[in-house]
């Protein structure tokens, strides 16, 4: 893997400022039909829009054109790292936003809790979400039965809700591998297969252990089996401090984004609870020896994927609540945007791009609102994810001139 990203390190230089980055989760939309208006657009958010008048405003492309970005790419594309040469799988992620110890070689994945009737078809492919507490007694369940192979460890760690994390260490482990979840009812799982020769032991391995947790879990109602995704095999990445001089520390309630966020060197110190409780841990580590403060909000992915209208715009005037308690701290550079676009019209992600604001006194303002149209026309264009840490960098006062 190789920096395609920044022209040359030496052109960071330290610098005491401190960069806040507000992520609402797939917070790029649609217009509704009876409206014209987008979640964000119909959203009453005078925070944002008074900081909109102070910002900045663009589009950003998470991946490339007409290519839908998944959480992880999305999230990589923010922090810097081109998603293409820098592609990693959900379950290495997951294994790093709960903390497991993961090291160069391991193969991860991210599996799902199900359901599976008599016949061995997925009937619900999220166990009905079950809470955490079941999760983990389910989980506790397996490992105290499950055999391990010669020669490898086999670990389940509860994520949340219906997702848990498989870790898999050994010799001559590949990860690449098919997923099993069919992504619809009614029928059975795929099966478990290696794309390559390298990942054939895995694949074999794999396939006893997923039918050895159905044969310990079927006498479980509802979480009797797992349906696996995201296989991913650990490798170090570069970190946000070696590539770009930024100390970063991540306030993500949910493990993924915490995952994303290790991946390049992040720090987690506070875990919230909520949406509230995501500012206030921003507050009580406000002065800690930082610089870039990551904040995530899923809310509003949440309700896109569940179709929810109303529901993405109560997620976002919910944030725009709170952006006062953020300006009142004084960050340098401001960034509010998403990482990647989940129109509650389309019920999934999408390839849209995202809009976004950057606040600083460096900033060009062009409007007056926050929304998809004014980020249109505003100073930042149409940007590349890639793009916003340099540009941070830069209205932060921690780029020195490049070339003679």
């Amino acid at each position: 893997m190789t920096d395609i990203v920044f022209p040359d390190r030496q052109v960071v230089h330290d610098a005491p400022s401190r960069i806040v980055l507000i992520v609402l989760d797939g917070l790029g939309g649609l217009p509704h039909p009876s409206t014209g208006l987008t979640e964000l657009e119909a959203a009453r958010t005078p925070n944002l829009d008074g900081l909109a008048a102070r910002s900045s405003l663009g589009m950003l492309l998470p991946v490339s054109e007409g290519i839908t970005a998944g959480s992880g790419p999305g999230h990589l594309s923010l922090f810097g790292y081109d998603p293409i040469h820098f592609n990693i799988g959900r379950g290495v992620l997951s294994a790093l936003g709960v903390g497991v110890d993961i090291r160069p070689g391991d193969v991860a994945a991210r599996l799902n809790f199900a359901t599976f009737d008599e016949a061995g078809r997925v009937s619900d492919r999220r166990a009905g979400r079950p809470s955490d507490e079941e999760a983990r007694r389910v989980v506790a369940k397996v490992m105290e039965e499950l055999e391990q192979p010669d020669g490898v460890e086999v670990r389940l760690v509860p994520e949340k809700e219906h997702r848990v994390v498989l870790l898999v260490r050994g010799e001559g482990l590949g990860a690449e591998l098919t997923e099993t979840d069919p992504l619809e009812t009614g029928v059975e799982p795929h099966p478990l297969e290696a794309l390559s020769q390298g990942s054939e032991v895995t694949a074999r391995l794999l396939r006893r252990v997923l039918s050895d947790v159905r044969d310990i879990l079927a006498d479980e109602g509802v979480c009797n089996g797992f349906l696996a995704r995201g296989f991913a095999a650990y490798e170090p990445y570069p970190t946000l401090n070696e590539r770009f001089g930024l100390r970063g520390t991540a306030i993500a309630k949910y493990p993924m984004y915490r995952g994303v966020a290790r991946l390049v060197g992040m720090t987690v110190d506070r875990i919230p609870d909520s949406v509230e409780g995501t500012v206030d841990a921003l507050e009580a580590l406000w002065g800690e020896n930082q610089d870039l403060y990551f904040l995530h909000f899923k809310d509003t992915d949440t309700h896109g994927h569940d179709g929810n209208f109303d529901g993405k715009v109560a997620a976002i005037e919910t944030v725009d609540a709170l952006v006062p308690r953020i300006t009142a701290l004084e960050p340098d550079v401001i960034i509010v945007t998403g990482d990647h676009s989940t129109p509650t019209l389309y019920r999934e992600h999408s390839w849209h791009r995202v809009p976004t604001l950057l606040h600083s006194p460096w900033a060009r303002p062009t409007a007056e609102a926050f929304g998809e149209r004014s980020c249109l026309g505003g100073d930042l264009g149409r940007i590349h994810g890639t793009e916003l840490i340099p540009l941070a960098l830069a209205h932060a006062g921690r780029l020195v001139k490049f070339g003679a």
